[in-house]
């Protein structure tokens, strides 16, 4: 495996490059994304929370059935 050497200087130049590239959101692009992650955040936590209460639920009862 022959892997070419680049010298501290090309490299940052093709960093330079590179990050010249990107394309960086827009503040509502960015407010609109965190929304939505609060949103579907907090939809998942709701049904988790619910999910995880009725299999509580059932545990317990059929615990209670043992007594």
């Amino acid at each position: 495996m022959n892997v070419a050497k680049t010298s501290p200087g090309e490299f940052i130049r093709q960093v330079r490059v590179e990050a010249g590239k990107v394309v960086w959101p827009t503040g509502k692009e960015t407010w609109v994304t965190a929304v939505m992650v609060f949103i579907l955040t907090s939809i998942l936590a709701i049904f988790f929370f619910a999910v995880d209460s009725a299999f509580a639920a059932i545990v317990q009862f059929l615990l209670g059935l043992l007594k």
